[in-house]
């Protein structure tokens, strides 16, 4: 059988992704096809035009592109998404087989997570659990994160012959998988948690008068400087929203988080108020943010503040 890899899911974070495993010759050369799949067919076509001179197969399914394929990668944008992919008739598990090796990048359940390992080792598959800390920009240019899980030895082998390219760091944590999912829930909840303080912090600075801009010139040079901040600040006061992670997205990760914390009974007050505040914005419709960047929690503190310069403050 021809060597090739195998890529489900061309959304926000797979179409920056899979463009590295293609740019970066892993895969789409004529020895090493890659073999796509996308829930929304256009998606897939998009990315086979963007790299017109790659040798890109749109697969009927997601089941067409394991049977194909020796590696697969899959990332889709939620566990109802990745259990209804998984389990389809023409799904993942439908199309596995001894020898085929499965690696989950999406952030779910860690149950999820443990449900497909098993069923795919059951066939005679591999599975590597590897969530990855980073949005768009960092998928497009191979600076993601990955938090690892399952197979060592599928591990070693893609870790410099795929991650490398997609990723700046990989970190294996366990045979057992489960451990990075727990990872990456604990790096999300943070950092969701932080952007939360931050929407506070910049809603007081002009509810009192201070000038937001200043302010975040003030933050990005002292001790709790953050690239979160630097990266989020300036368009937020702007109202410049545009999707980099959904915050619907962001809410699902944190709530995941909160309930493991819950489960661990470990104190985590801090973390569920966040995670309160983005679930109010994300079933707020009146806002209409929750396809909008995480950023938008800004949006809800604005809406619940009643300081007069955020009630005379003009957004665009």
């Amino acid at each position: 059988m021809t060597k090739s890899i195998g890529f489900i899911g061309i959304g926000i974070m797979g179409e920056g992704m899979a463009g590295r495993l293609l740019s970066q010759g892993i895969a789409g050369t004529s020895d090493t096809p890659l073999y796509i799949w996308n829930r929304t067919p256009s998606k897939s076509q998009q990315l086979k035009d963007a790299y017109a001179d790659k040798n890109i197969i749109i697969s009927a399914s997601a089941k067409d592109v394991i049977e194909a394929c020796e590696v697969t990668y899959s990332i889709l944008s939620t566990p109802e998404a990745s259990a209804a992919v998984f389990d389809a008739e023409d799904g993942v598990l439908a199309g596995v087989s001894a020898g085929k090796s499965i690696i989950d990048c999406a952030t779910l359940a860690e149950k999820d997570m443990q449900k497909m390992n098993e069923a795919i080792v059951a066939k005679g598959g591999r599975f590597l659990e590897a969530p990855v800390s980073g949005s768009k920009a960092p998928a497009a240019t191979g600076a993601l994160i990955f938090l690892c899980a399952g197979s060592k030895d599928l591990f070693d082998e893609i870790v410099n012959n795929g991650l490398n390219v997609m990723g700046k760091a990989s970190h294996f944590f366990s045979t057992e998988v489960g451990f990075g999912t727990r990872a990456k829930l604990v790096v999300n909840s943070l950092m969701g948690t932080m952007v939360a303080a931050y929407s506070e912090g910049l809603a007081l600075s002009e509810n009192v008068g201070l000038d937001p801009s200043k302010m975040i010139e003030v933050i990005g040079q002292g001790a709790i400087q953050s690239p979160v901040y630097a990266l989020k600040g300036p368009k937020m006061i702007k109202n410049d929203h545009a999707p980099n992670f959904p915050l619907k997205h962001a809410h699902k990760d944190m709530k995941l988080a909160s309930d493991m914390a819950k489960a661990a009974g470990v104190e985590y007050s801090v973390m569920d108020k966040a995670e309160e505040l983005f679930s109010k914005a994300r079933n707020d419709d009146d806002l209409n943010v929750a396809d909008k960047d995480f950023s938008a929690v800004f949006e809800q503190v604005h809406k619940d503040s009643t300081g007069s310069f955020s009630l005379k403050r003009k957004r665009s």
